[in-house]
């Protein structure tokens, strides 16, 4: 089952060329509502003091006005990367006011949707078109799922990795090609294996009554605020919030065969219209209510637990982006806020992951049929709702195995990939994350979920209290530690630099958004760009 795998690591190391699987870029995307001083959902407009959440390469928001994104580069190096992270936490934090960050990635008390202000980008067209594709998706799925918060892990291998990688496999395909293959290669993989994450990183098993308006569903009452379910990792990536449910109402499944294949799904779902969102509309009383009636508005509606990315250009369309210049890198999205960490996750879960992610490059990986993507959904459900019962079964192939037996399976075969990392960078970071995950593997109870139930047992409180303690706890720790001058110059400088790039893109517009809208969607997919 690992042949591949075995294969490539003892090739690697017999070439002694163990030091290019170290050095790959790593960049995080982390989300957090901004709530005011009783804990509710903040009514206030994005700080003006955070620059324009259009164009600030650090300091955004996602769906609503209150949910900040705050990006990282990709940068080389665990504790580089965190740092950049804790740096923008830090500035932030000095901009809030009376308000702070939730810790959690379930909402805090949400009085109904009317209290979700939707995300304004300012009147430019591009500005726009953002604020009316999130007003689309609150008509298509309702505002409350958009609320919910979670990290996005970017990673991409370092560039003199792929030459040599290449030489292993019997082709004479473009390096290009090549580099696409593998990363839909761990893509697919990511996939398969993307339970481990739920179980070892879930952390939401309870959530605030008002997130589902008094209906329960499956949900068990924890206590007068609280729903929760005794075994669940996450909630978040449940039947409640993300999950691939819709894919079966609407009929989009997008495939990972190819780099082809999955522009073609994507390409094919943003340009064919759909009946049931076509009774919403796109425009009434001149306001628009979504940005057309396709299944899906622009190709980011279209959720999924990992995504193959490249930047895009100028307002390039992503499969078009994904068409020119192949895949740069791989985002994985299934990542709960950690609510024991004040950035919301640790080195020790950074370290496991850059090892999770190299294990899923280097084993084989099959394309994924109709029955095995049926496996895939199920185990990522079963695991959300039930991953810490020691009866819960998964299917593997054509059998039926437990979580704990998998997962420790799956942890075995990462160790050589952890001891390659240590010798690389001189240190026994990657083992040590390993050796945590495994004791999580074989206990439940060490496991984030687990540890926020019994905490909040312990404690006598709901999700609100505990999450709202931690949150006001984690802020306190961040901001313990002043931001050095030279960077408090660079977030300042980087807000004034994105108010005025805001500026140039209103003043550059010289079409209506009607005419903007209609030009944006009518270009076509290029001819895939030829490399030598």
């Amino acid at each position: 089952m690992y042949d591949q795998l075995h294969s490539h690591l003892r090739r690697i190391t017999q070439d002694r060329q163990q030091h290019l699987l170290s050095g790959g870029k790593i960049g995080l995307e982390k989300e957090s509502l901004r709530v005011d001083s009783d804990g509710k959902i903040s009514q206030q407009p994005h700080p003006s003091s955070l620059g324009s959440a259009l164009t600030n390469p650090y300091i955004t928001t996602d769906y609503s006005e209150a949910l900040l994104e705050l990006i990282t580069p990709p940068l080389q190096g665990i504790a580089t990367t965190l740092g950049f992270l804790e740096k923008i936490h830090q500035f932030v934090y000095g901009q809030l006011g009376h308000e702070s960050l939730w810790g959690a990635s379930m909402p805090c008390v949400i009085d109904g949707e009317a209290s979700i202000p939707i995300a304004n980008y300012g009147p430019s067209n591009l500005g726009m078109m953002k604020t009316v594709y999130r007003r689309g998706l609150g008509h298509r799925y309702g505002k409350m799922m958009q609320v919910i918060a979670g990290i996005h892990f970017n990673y991409s291998l370092p560039g003199p990795f792929w030459p040599y990688y290449s030489d292993l496999f019997p082709r004479n395909a473009p390096q290009r090609d090549f580099i696409d293959d593998r990363y839909f290669a761990l893509t697919r993989n990511l996939q398969r294996y993307g339970w481990l994450i739920y179980y070892l990183f879930g952390a939401s098993p309870a959530i605030c009554k008002s997130f589902v308006d008094g209906q329960p569903g499956v949900l068990q009452q924890f206590d007068a605020t609280t729903y929760y379910l005794p075994h669940a990792t996450s909630l978040r990536m449940g039947d409640i919030g993300y999950n691939n449910k819709l894919e079966s109402e609407i009929g989009i499944k997008a495939c990972y065969d190819s780099l082809d294949s999955y522009i073609q799904c994507l390409t094919q779902a943003i340009e064919t219209s759909c009946p049931k969102y076509e009774r919403i509309g796109v425009k009434m009383t001149g306001e628009y209510r979504q940005l057309n009636t396709n299944f899906l508005q622009i190709e980011n509606e279209y959720y999924s637990t990992v995504r193959p990315k490249q930047p895009s250009l100028n307002n390039e369309k992503p499969v078009h982006a994904l068409r020119q210049r192949g895949v740069q890198y791989v985002e994985l999205r299934s990542l709960d806020l950690d609510i024991f960490e004040p950035l919301g996750i640790n080195c020790d879960q950074l370290h496991f992951l850059e090892a999770f992610m190299i294990f899923c490059l280097l084993q084989e990986s099959p394309r994924i049929d109709a029955a095995e993507r049926q496996a895939i959904d199920s185990n990522e459900i079963n695991t959300a709702h039930y991953g810490r019962d020691p009866a819960l079964k998964l299917t593997q192939g054509q059998k039926q195995v437990s979580l704990q037996e998998w997962g420790q399976e799956i942890l075995h075969e990462m160790q050589a990939i952890c001891e390659i990392l240590d010798e690389a960078n001189s240190c026994d970071d990657y083992s040590a994350a390993l050796r945590q995950q495994a004791a999580a593997m074989k206990e439940a109870a060490l496991t984030p979920s687990a540890r926020i139930l019994h905490e909040m047992r312990t404690a006598e409180e709901g999700f609100f209290e505990m999450a709202s303690r931690h949150s006001k706890i984690h802020q306190a720790r961040v901001c313990k530690h002043a931001l050095s001058p030279q960077d408090t110059e660079f977030f300042t400088d980087a807000v004034q630099q994105s108010v005025e790039k805001q500026l140039e893109i209103e003043a550059s517009d010289t079409v209506s958004f009607d005419e903007f809208l209609e030009n944006y969607f009518q270009e076509t997919l290029p001819e895939k760009a030829v490399t030598v």
